[in-house]
C-alpha cells in the first residue's frame, strides 16, 4: 500500500470482518484483565488459579446490567502455560449449580454441576493444549481446554440471605491446585504501549490471537486479515502504521460495531412478546468436553455466521451459558404491544409451571440500564423457591407486577415490585425441559391488571 494512500473499500469491509470475528477474543481477555487486577462488580480482584466469590445476591446498586438474583458467582481465571490445574468441588446435596468453563475465543467447552455431571464431590483435572500427561488416579476425568487461558463461572443457586452460610461453605470447597511443577504466568501478553488508541483494538488482538490460537478451521479463515498486518509477529505494526491503514482500521471497527449492535437488536421470538436466548451461545463448532451437547441442534450450520453471533453474545451477555443449561427470556411490552411502564399494574399468569429440570424466576430491571430495582420489599425476583406463593384451586399462578404492594394478601403475596418508569421482567429457567427447548412452550403474555 503506498504511503498516503486512501484506504480501499475492501481494505475497510475486510478490518469490520476482523472486528466481528475478534471482537469476542478481546472482549473476553480484556474482561479477565479486569478481573485480575479490579476485580467486577461485587467481585474482588483475584490471580490467575485463584477464586473469587461473591458475598451474597445481587442487589440494587451492582454495577452490572441483568445480573441474576437467582445464584451466586464463583468466578476463576485459569492459566495453563505452566501444565495442568486440578479442581475440586464439593457436594451440594442436590443442590443446583454449575462450573462453566470459557475458552479465550468466548468458546464454552465443558460445563460440571447439576444438570451435567451430577451434584456430588470429586476431582477434576484442566489441561492445556497438547497435553500428554497422564490422567492421575482418583479424578473423575480430564477437561481438555482448547487454550491456555480459562475462565471458570461458577453459579450456586441461593434461597435467599438466609441461604448464604450454606452457599459460602460450598464456596470454601471449590478448589485449584497445580498438578505439576510449573512456571505460570501473572498476566496476559501485553499490547504494545506505543500503539496509538484508536487503533489499540487491533493491537490486541494481534497480540492474543498469535498467544491463543482457535480451532484449525478458524485459523484458516483469519489468513485472510494478512492485508491488516495482523499475522505480524514481533513489534507491532501499528506503532507507525501508514494512514491508509490506520484509516480503514477506524473505519472498518466503526462499521464492523454497527453490525453488532444491529444483530444484538434481534433474538429469537416466543409468544407473549418474549424474546428468547435459547441459541445464543451455539457458536462453538469444534470443541466438546464433559457436560456439553455435540449436536447439530446446539450448532451454528454457517461458521462464518457463527462469527456475528459469538459477536453479539459477547457484546450483551459475556460467557452466558448454552440453552440447555439454562434460558433467558425478556420482555418489554405487554400482550397489546405497550411498553411496560410502573404507571400500570400487570399479572403474569402461568396456567401450568414452566417446564424446568431445577427452577425458574422472573427477576425485574429497570430500563435502560437493565438493573435491580430498589423498593421497600427488598424482593427483587420471583419464582418456584419464593416462599408463600398462592396458587389457584386450579393450579395455576399469577405473579402481579407493579408499583404499588397490591391490597390483596394473596396477589401481594404473589408481588413482584416495578419501578417507576419502564422495566424489563427476565424469565430464566434453569435445565429447561424439552418444551422450552423446542419452542413449543410459549411464555404467556405480561397482561395490564
Amino acid at each position: 500500500m503506498a504511503a498516503g494512500s486512501e484506504p480501499s473499500e475492501e481494505l475497510v469491509a475486510l478490518a469490520a470482518e476482523a472486528y466481528v470475528y475478534g471482537y469476542p477474543l478481546v472482549r473476553g481477555l480484556s474482561t479477565v484483565e479486569d478481573f485480575m487486577q479490579e476485580g467486577v462488580g461485587s467481585l474482588a480482584p483475584a490471580p490467575f488459579n485463584h477464586f473469587a466469590h461473591d458475598g451474597g445476591l445481587a442487589a440494587p446498586g451492582t454495577h452490572l446490567g441483568d445480573v441474576s438474583n437467582d445464584t451466586v458467582l464463583s468466578v476463576a481465571q485459569l492459566d495453563l502455560s505452566g501444565g495442568p490445574i486440578r479442581l475440586h468441588v464439593p457436594d451440594t446435596d442436590g443442590a443446583y449449580y454449575v462450573l462453566q468453563f470459557v475458552d479465550a475465543w468466548t468458546n464454552n467447552f465443558a460445563y460440571l454441576g447439576r444438570r451435567a455431571t451430577g451434584t456430588g464431590e470429586g476431582d477434576w483435572i484442566v489441561a492445556p493444549p497438547g497435553w500428554a500427561g497422564s490422567e492421575p488416579a482418583g479424578v473423575h476425568g480430564v477437561i481438555d481446554a482448547p487454550t491456555s487461558v480459562v475462565s471458570v463461572v461458577g453459579r450456586i443457586a441461593c434461597d435467599g440471605p438466609d441461604d448464604m452460610a450454606r452457599v459460602r461453605a460450598l464456596q470454601e470447597q471449590f478448589t485449584l491446585t497445580h498438578l505439576e511443577p510449573g512456571t505460570h504466568r501473572t498476566g496476559l501478553p501485553a499490547p504494545d504501549n506505543g500503539v496509538p488508541e484508536q487503533v489499540r483494538f487491533f493491537e490486541r488482538l494481534r497480540v492474543w490471537m498469535a498467544d491463543f490460537p482457535p480451532a484449525v478451521a478458524d485459523c484458516a479463515y483469519q489468513d485472510r486479515f494478512q492485508p491488516l498486518e495482523l499475522l505480524e509477529e514481533g513489534p507491532s505494526p501499528y506503532v507507525r502504521a501508514d494512514p491508509a491503514l490506520v484509516g480503514a482500521l477506524v473505519e472498518g471497527m466503526a462499521q464492523g460495531r454497527a453490525r453488532v449492535e444491529a444483530a444484538g437488536r434481534g433474538g429469537g421470538a416466543n409468544g407473549g412478546g418474549w424474546r428468547t436466548d435459547t441459541h445464543l451461545f451455539d457458536y462453538n463448532l469444534d470443541r466438546f468436553g464433559v457436560g456439553t451437547i455435540d449436536s447439530p441442534e446446539w450448532k451454528i450450520a454457517d461458521r462464518e455466521a457463527s462469527y456475528l453471533v459469538r459477536a453479539v453474545a459477547a457484546s450483551g451477555a459475556l460467557w452466558g451459558s448454552h440453552g440447555y443449561e439454562a434460558v433467558h427470556a425478556h420482555t418489554f411490552r405487554d400482550a397489546d404491544g405497550h411498553r411496560l411502564n410502573g404507571a400500570h399494574a400487570y399479572v403474569l399468569r402461568f396456567e401450568q409451571p414452566p417446564p424446568v429440570g431445577a427452577f425458574w424466576s422472573v427477576t425485574m430491571y429497570d430500563v435502560p440500564d437493565h438493573r435491580l430495582v430498589e423498593n421497600a420489599a427488598d424482593r427483587y425476583a420471583i419464582g418456584d423457591r419464593t416462599p408463600g406463593l398462592v396458587r389457584a384451586d386450579d393450579g395455576s399462578l399469577t405473579l402481579h407486577l407493579s408499583r404499588e404492594r397490591p391490597a390483596d394478601p394473596a396477589a401481594a403475596a404473589n408481588w413482584l415490585p416495578a419501578p417507576d418508569g419502564d422495566f424489563r421482567p427476565v424469565l430464566r429457567l434453569y435445565q429447561p425441559g424439552r418444551a422450552v427447548l423446542d419452542g413449543s412452550y410459549e411464555i404467556p403474555a405480561v397482561e395490564r391488571g
